[in-house]
């Protein structure tokens, strides 16, 4: 196995999470290449030091483009804001560096699909961020419905509730400027739900969506970071321009019927990514603030017996666990980076396209942009006008 050399745009929540998965990687999963930690990037110059020391990088930048064009780099990961998304891959493309892209994947479809372009003119690895896939739980769900062993599937309902900015005080983050973030919860949550119902369930055909902003106007932030921020509830206020929720129902290809929900509104969920999976011959339930069980259900179980059985998915035979702690030991929301990293390690030393990649993120672009159509135009919007 050979190294491979990083340089990271960002230093927050994103960053320190993929900086973690880069230093846990060789320790759990030796066999994969491995990840040099060579530069991180940020515009702030304190910060960014203050980082590079802290996660251990070995040097630091204030100029992305200093460091895309740097020759001791082979990999570009970006998890700066969604804005800045676009230029950075599109330069890392020209420059023949692989691409790991947080989600969501542009601003727009418009602009996913000139990043895909981009790297599959340039001949690049690219990747998307979608880390909720390499949860074992999620991974068996998955063996579950490619064996076909809960049948048929018919129903997908899904949903991301978070609570955080409830409170109107709240400062005015960069998450809720659309010129920024592209969109709210639909962007920021919702694409995750959708990310997740086509790994499970397939592409999408059609939706139609309903979204509303609970909060208009917030306090300018003296500082954030995150998902926090300080500010004076009697700062100025600026308007807030993407959604506190959206909701959808969807047909998928396969004839499947789905809804999701995407709210940050929602007081007492703190990160409650979950999903229901129903199908002819039994159903599944997943909920991340439980990611390591899978409730599972088999119409064919005894009539006595019938019922939701709570499955512990931290066995060696389940994903990835065979490389962490003896059964019955759970793992956290930082494993699933690492699981994530070492997909695109093992991508790059296999000389294939890490999964998922630039397509997923364009495809997950298609389902957002059409559901914001469809709000806009109070109709049903067909996929096929993403294609």
């Amino acid at each position: 196995m050979s190294n491979v050399r990083i340089g990271m745009v960002g230093y927050k929540f994103m960053g320190k999470a993929h900086s973690n998965a880069y230093r846990a990687l060789p320790m759990f999963f030796p066999q994969v290449n491995r990840p040099v930690m060579k530069a991180i990037c940020g515009r702030d110059p304190q910060g960014v030091e203050t980082a590079r020391a802290q996660f251990g990088w070995e040097s630091a930048e204030t100029d992305w483009r200093k460091l895309i064009g740097r020759d001791d780099i082979d990999l570009i990961d970006i998890n700066a804001p969604s804005d800045a998304h676009k230029e950075i891959a599109l330069a890392a493309a020209a420059a023949g560096k692989h691409i790991f892209c947080e989600k969501p994947l542009a601003l727009t479809y418009a602009d996913s699909v000139e990043m895909l372009e981009a790297a599959e003119k340039a001949g690049v690895k690219h990747m998307v961020g979608f880390n909720y896939r390499f949860a074992p739980a999620v991974q068996l769900a998955k063996k579950l419905i490619s064996e076909g062993r809960i049948g048929t599937i018919n129903h997908f309902r899904g949903f991301f509730l978070q609570d955080w900015i409830v409170d109107p005080s709240f400062p005015l983050v960069w998450r809720l400027q659309k010129e920024i973030a592209g969109s709210g919860s639909h962007g920021d949550l919702g694409a995750h739900v959708v990310d997740m119902a086509r790994f499970l369930v397939g592409e999408f055909d059609e939706v139609i969506g309903m979204s509303e902003t609970f909060v208009k106007e917030r306090p300018l932030p003296s500082s954030m970071t995150g998902l926090s921020a300080k500010g004076d509830e009697n700062a100025p206020r600026g308007p807030v321009t993407v959604d506190d929720a959206t909701l959808f129902l969807a047909r998928f290809k396969s004839g499947a019927l789905g809804s999701i929900e995407a709210t940050r509104f929602a007081p007492g969920h703190r990160c409650t990514n979950s999903f229901e999976i129903n199908g002819s011959k039994g159903s599944i339930k997943f909920d991340f603030e439980r990611m390591n069980e899978l409730e599972v259900y088999f119409a064919d179980d005894a009539e006595d017996v019938q019922g939701f059985r709570r499955v512990l998915a931290t066995d060696p035979s389940h994903a990835y666990m065979d490389a962490w702690w003896p059964a019955g030991h759970t793992i956290g929301y930082e494993h699933t980076f690492t699981h994530e990293v070492h997909e695109l390690m093992t991508a790059i030393a296999e000389d294939r396209q890490p999964v998922p990649n630039f397509v997923d993120g364009v495809r997950c672009q298609a389902v957002l942009e059409a559901v914001e159509l469809s709000i806009q135009e109070r109709r049903w919007v067909s996929l096929r006008e993403f294609e």
